[in-house]
Order: C-alpha cells, then sequence, then structure tokens
C-alpha cells in the first residue's frame, strides 16, 4: 500500500519553503500527500520555537495529532523543524508518542526517516545546521499558484539577546545566487508572478560568499526572470540596508515599493540591551532616506514590548515614536523570556499584564496611523493581483504591491475584468484601517 502523508506547517514563512521541499521529495520518493490528516498513514509536523506560544502550539499540535493513531490510520508521527533543533533530546524523553524527529539542517533526508520511523526504529536526525539549498531539491508549491517564497540566505549572525534563531537555524550562510535563481526560474515556469524573497537577514545577503552586500544585484536579477510581475523583500536588517538597495528598489517597476524591516524598537537604552544596530537617531534618518527616494513606500516593521528594563518612559517614547514615524504596516509583540538567550538573564523583567496592556494600547495607535495612511491612495490607480472572490459581497478581493500576502490589508474591487492570479489595474474610491476598495479601470 502507497502511505499518504499529510504535513502540517506551523511559524514562518521560511518553514512553508522547507515543508514545500519535504513536499517534493516525498512526492519523488512515490509516497501520496494528502490534504486530509484523517486520511494519513504518516504526518509530519513541521515545527515552531521561537517564542514560548509557538512552541506552546508546537506540543498541542503534535499531542492532538497523536490521537489519530487510535482515530485514524495513523502509523507515524514525525516531528521536524525548530522545536526538534532546539529540544531533541525532551521530545524524545518525554514525548513518546513521536515516531522520529529530524533537524532544521537535515530535513533534505525526510524520506530516510519516514521510511525507517514505519519500521518502528524511532529514527532522531538532529545535526549541527549547516545545510543551505546549493543542491537541486525537489519542491512543492502549496501556496497560491501565482506567489511563493524563495528563501535567499539561513541562520542569522546578528545575535540580538532576545532571539533564539541562532540557536535553531545556525549561522549565517547566503545561497549562491545561480541556486536562487534558477529556483526562481522554476517557480515562474509553475505560473508564479510574485516573488516574496526571505532570510532571517535578508539585507546581509551575500557577504559571506562574495565578500560584499549582493541583494540589490539579486533582486535586479530576479526581475530579470520571464514571467516574474513583483519582487518583494521581507525581514530587511537595518544595519545593512545600504543606498544601492534604496536605489534599485527605487528604478526597478518589478519591485515593490515595501519594505519590510523589524526594527524592535525606539529607544537607544533598550536598542542596547537588545543588541540592535543604530540607535533612533540613525533610525529615523533611515526611514526619511527611504521615503525621499521611493514615493509611496509602504513600511512594515515590528516592536517588542515588554523588554527587561523597559520603563513607562520608554514605552511612552516608543508610542510617541510609532505616532511620529507613521509606519504603514506593524506588528507588536510582547517580549517572550526565551532560555539560553542573554536576555532571559537581564534583570527588571517586565510583568506580563503589563507588556499584554502596551501591546494593546501601541496597536490602537497604530490602527489610527494606518487609517489616515491609507486615505492617500484615494483617487490612485493601482496594480491590483486577484486573489479571490466574495460571492456574499460580489466582489474580487486582491493586493497591491504595497501589501504582502496574508499579513497586510487587502483591495476590494469591483467590475472586475480577469481571473485569479491575474494583475488588473484599480480605481481607489475608499479607504479603511488597513484595507482599499475601488473599481477596475476597464
Amino acid at each position: 500500500m502507497t502511505e499518504k502523508v499529510k504535513i502540517v506547517t506551523l511559524g514562518c514563512e521560511k518553514n512553508l519553503v522547507d515543508s514545500e521541499i519535504m513536499s517534493g521529495l516525498i512526492d519523488q520518493r512515490g509516497y501520496s500527500l494528502v490534504d486530509n490528516r484523517e486520511d494519513a498513514t504518516v504526518i509530519i509536523v513541521n515545527t515552531c520555537g521561537f517564542i514560548d506560544a509557538a512552541k506552546e502550539e508546537s506540543v498541542n499540535t503534535i499531542l492532538e495529532l497523536a490521537d489519530l493513531k487510535e482515530s485514524g490510520r495513523l502509523k507515524a508521527l514525525i516531528v521536524s523543524g525548530c522545536l526538534t533543533q532546539r529540544y531533541k533530546q525532551t521530545l524524545m524523553d518525554e514525548m513518546p508518542e513521536i515516531d522520529g524527529i529530524v533537524g532544521t539542517g537535515d530535513f533534505h533526508h525526510i524520506n530516510r526517516i519516514v521510511d525507517e520511523a514505519l519500521k518502528g526504529k524511532k529514527p532522531a536526525l538532529v545535526g549541527n545546521p549547516v545545510f543551505n539549498y546549493e543542491q537541486a531539491l525537489p519542491r512543492k508549491l502549496t501556496t497560491a499558484r501565482y506567489t511563493t517564497y524563495v528563501k535567499i540566505a539561513e541562520g542569522c549572525d546578528n545575535n540580538c539577546t532576545f532571539c533564539s534563531i541562532p540557536i535553531m537555524r545556525g549561522k549565517f550562510r547566503s545561497r549562491s545566487m545561480e541556486s536562487v535563481l534558477e529556483e526562481v526560474r522554476s517557480m515562474a515556469a509553475q505560473g508564479v508572478k510574485e516573488i516574496s524573497l526571505i532570510a532571517q537577514d535578508s539585507t546581509n545577503y551575500g557577504t559571506d560568499l562574495y565578500g560584499e552586500f549582493k541583494l540589490a544585484e539579486l533582486m535586479d536579477r530576479v526581475t530579470q526572470v520571464e514571467g516574474i510581475e513583483w519582487v518583494r523583500l521581507h525581514y530587511a536588517y537595518p544595519g545593512f540596508f545600504t543606498d544601492e538597495l534604496i536605489e534599485m528598489m527605487a528604478t526597478n517597476p518589478k519591485i515593490c515599493k515595501y519594505v519590510d524591516m523589524p526594527l524592535q524598537h525606539s529607544e537607544d537604552a533598550i536598542l542596547k540591551r537588545m543588541r540592535r544596530p543604530g540607535r533612533n537617531r540613525d533610525i529615523r534618518e533611515l526611514v526619511a532616506k527611504i521615503r525621499a527616494r521611493i514615493p509611496h513606500v509602504s513600511l512594515r516593521t515590528s516592536l517588542i514590548v515588554g523588554f527587561p528594563g523597559e520603563t513607562k518612559e520608554d514605552f511612552e517614547r516608543l508610542c510617541e515614536f510609532v505616532r511620529e514615524v507613521k509606519f504603514d504596516r506593524l506588528g507588536v509583540f510582547t517580549y517572550s523570556k526565551e532560555e539560553d538567550t542573554p536576555a532571559s538573564r537581564l534583570p527588571d523583567q517586565v510583568d506580563e499584564a503589563v507588556k499584554e496592556w502596551r501591546a494593546n494600547t501601541l496597536m490602537e495607535i497604530q490602527r489610527e496611523v494606518a487609517n489616515a495612511n491609507s486615505g492617500k491612495f484615494v483617487g490612485e490607480v493601482l496594480d491590483v493581483l486577484i486573489e479571490r472572490y466574495d460571492g456574499r459581497s460580489d466582489v474580487y478581493v486582491g493586493r497591491s504591491q504595497y501589501d504582502a500576502p496574508e499579513i497586510d490589508g487587502e483591495v476590494f474591487v469591483t467590475n472586475c475584468p480577469v481571473g485569479l492570479g491575474e494583475l488588473t489595474k484599480v480605481r481607489i474610491t475608499h479607504a479603511f484601517d488597513y484595507d482599499l476598495s475601488g473599481e477596475a479601470v476597464l
């Protein structure tokens, strides 16, 4: 009987890419990939272990799926990803429900793990995370056919005091440019129009391989691949955002005017404790430089509230910073005390209730900012990538270049002349907190 495999992906887009590669390998092996977990004889849970909430979700998902050994057809439950890389022994000792484990640097051996787990061997393959994507690996897309993510580097060398990524993903290592371009060509051949380039630290791309920043050149070359209409950049580390990159984003029409640049905080004392690059003045100058050169640019950032030692005054100044800088998109996270990170040992840890209050307060400020920002598009004509049809409202729904898949706003379109996965021009007539609506320009 052909084994039926279901992959459950938790966490970030980087995990999604890893899952799609595992799907390609499993498909190549001759096993059948299924959507319904109840039909699966093998389930792989690709876990996240970044913060406590993610770890809890991963453990709960594993336990929930383990029940299918009794109620479904499940023969083997395999766990991969960041949680296994960080807690291999704990998982093996405390969760007998798990039949196999594979780490972040070894998931390309997934077929071997599946085969051994089905034989009852309880395989565990978790080595140092040094694997990179130089070799040709099959990849089976699970996103919509017109948009996908391409990982350009793995790991991180920045060693922010709150972050466990280097523990789970290893040191920073760029893929070669040809390796990235080969994958992009493959995606374009499958009908992909939008490529989102991702890495934990994308702006550092190339320094380890080529001895210099190469992100601008890489993005330019990606736009030259036939069939690619949009190239989007995620997770730009502010310390390495070069003038060359700004110029490339300003002048290349296929590069989305969208910058996803996690800043984490605005106050010098907190940034120093976080071991983040630059200070408040540097951040403001960089934002001003980007906006001056790239009109209408959409700036997304993420901030952490409740970091150890964050005072009431620090938080009030952070709120004022958000009001003044007026980010188009903003995510707020409460500080999570991660073991084995320097920040976990810092004094003056902030109470959980205070963290939650600060996060809610900051998001309410951002809602007001976003509402004011979105109004600038009323009357403009934007290219919109159509993604779904809303039958209840009889409108099509898509995104402009200023919004990333799944995490940002949408555009509601009437009189849409194209189908799903196609671009159309839309005149914006209304703006809401995070979304826009308009009429297709026929």
